[in-house]
């Protein structure tokens, strides 16, 4: 359903298709990864995942090469490191079909040809790389993992969300990922810990990768989104049995239902008011567990 308003805002969700779910941060042997594709594949599909981004480190993936798709679907993608003018450390994961990424470019380089093939642009566990606001801010990114299931076991610092409120106050389009970030080596072993969920007609990489662009998902550590909608006043939702859900604005601002008395909720409403520059749900289970969805408005044109 797509709905606007005086204020030129258009809601970004269409829940309407399938739910599939997918972890866009993953490491195999062809870079630092401790398994093959089909090994991936087998662990992850046992979890109920639809669909993989391959992103090793500095390797342009070409999933229908190098990648079984019985098991599940594989999508291409890249991650890059390194350094930028100002001195600041990056990692930048680019989803999308990629060629003639190197490393001897160097980092600005490779974002830039990234750009140039029409790659989504992912700012990765800032919060464990160190990064500032203004490096968050620097080069426009697409979108940031609001959690990384890795950092979070590495030292803590998994958490983006801080981020994400930064990049929302400049383009409120930003996108928000959970991702896994596995690497699946016996020193480096967690997984399925953080994931997205895509709506889409149907699991093709054409219709999966154009939902992901439309910010037509949200992102998740365990809590369920089952549908979001709008009537032109009031967001509506449907969720998995949590414990809180919240609409969070800008600064200070937000709205918030449930309680501390181990009291469940499925659905919530809640009207948006027109003022907020952005606004987006976030629900959290008892174990506080989250999932977030993406920015619900985005203005006409972009």
């Amino acid at each position: 359903m797509m709905t606007t308003n005086s204020t030129e805002r258009r809601f970004r969700y269409d829940t309407g298709g399938r739910w599939f779910k997918g972890n866009t941060h993953l490491h195999t042997t062809n870079s630092d990864g401790g398994k093959t594709c089909a090994e991936a594949a087998e662990m992850y599909a046992s979890a109920g995942f639809d669909f993989l981004c391959a992103t090793d480190h500095w390797v342009a993936s070409a999933v229908n090469e190098t990648c079984p798709r019985d098991d599940i679907l594989w999508l291409d993608g890249i991650e890059l490191d390194g350094h930028d003018e100002t001195g600041a450390r990056y990692h930048v994961v680019g989803l999308g079909k990629l060629t003639g990424i190197t490393r001897e470019m160097g980092f600005a380089a490779a974002l830039a040809a990234l750009r140039d093939q029409g790659a989504l642009t992912i700012l990765a566990h800032p919060h464990w790389t160190g990064n500032s606001f203004d490096d968050a801010l620097r080069w426009a990114f697409d979108g940031v993992e609001v959690y990384n299931h890795v950092c979070r076991w590495l030292n803590g610092k998994g958490d983006g969300v801080v981020y994400w409120s930064a990049m929302l106050q400049r383009n409120p389009a930003t996108l928000a990922f959970a991702a896994d970030d596995a690497h699946l080596r016996p020193e480096h072993p967690g997984w399925n810990g953080g994931w997205i969920m895509v709506n889409a007609a149907e699991r093709t990489p054409a219709r999966l990768l154009d939902a992901i662009r439309r910010g037509n998902f949200y992102a998740s550590c365990g809590p369920e989104f089952r549908s979001i909608r709008f009537d032109g006043t009031h967001v509506k939702i449907e969720t998995s049995a949590v414990q809180f859900v919240r609409l969070v604005g800008p600064a200070h601002l937000g709205q918030r239902l449930g309680s501390f008395d181990h009291q469940r909720l499925t659905s919530a409403r809640f009207a948006v008011p027109v003022e907020w520059k952005y606004a987006y749900l976030e629900i959290e289970d008892e174990h506080s567990r989250r999932a977030w969805s993406n920015s619900l408005f985005v203005t006409i044109g972009t």
